[in-house]
């Protein structure tokens, strides 16, 4: 096996959206990889300092989606353009944009599912920014992205994963097995 050192390479690693309001209630959003489940009811984000954690300061409620295939476009302009420099940047990633039903904060209606959140505890808080611990108050989902049994259809949701070895964006794909059963083949 040909060795690489440390590396920031844990597969697949999900594109999170994460939308906030600032003191103003201006929308804002931005790309993150470094996030996922912490424990049943809460999430786990790596935040370098950005808009979204001035944002978070002041209003402790924000969104989580999951990039798609449809949004990669504007799902990587949010990432590499900070809403602290330019004001325009809602307009230019062009989604359609509503207040959330449970939390303050922005809803992307192009997106198939959302995290409603609130910030329940901050990590390591510096200036470079900290690991942010939050609750999930609701999931919500496009009801055309509903499967046969009234939950997520996530292989419709035409998902895509960061790939940080070579900087790319890869579409999931389709189911390959059952969870809690395909195993049960060895015992």
């Amino acid at each position: 096996m040909k060795s690489f050192g440390s590396k920031p390479w844990i597969l697949p690693q999900p594109v999170l959206i994460i939308g906030t309001y600032d003191k103003d209630g201006k929308p804002n959003a931005m790309n993150a990889a470094w996030g996922g489940q912490w424990d049943m009811h809460e999430i786990i984000i790596s935040l370098s300092s950005h808009q979204t954690t001035d944002n978070l300061a002041v209003n402790p409620e924000f969104t989580v989606t999951f990039a798609t295939a449809d949004t990669l476009v504007a799902a990587d302009y949010v990432g590499i353009v900070s809403g602290r420099n330019t004001p325009d940047k809602m307009m230019r990633a062009g989604w359609t944009i509503e207040k959330a039903p449970d939390v303050n904060a922005p809803l992307f209606k192009e997106f198939p599912m959302t995290l409603e959140c609130r910030v329940k505890q901050k990590i390591n808080e510096s200036a470079s920014g900290y690991y942010l611990i939050a609750e999930i108050v609701d999931v919500l989902c496009d009801e055309k992205f509903l499967a046969e049994d009234g939950k997520p259809d996530v292989e419709a949701m035409n998902l895509i994963t960061y790939d940080p070895v070579h900087f790319n964006y890869i579409r999931l794909g389709a189911a390959e097995g059952k969870a809690f059963s395909d195993g049960k083949k060895l015992k």
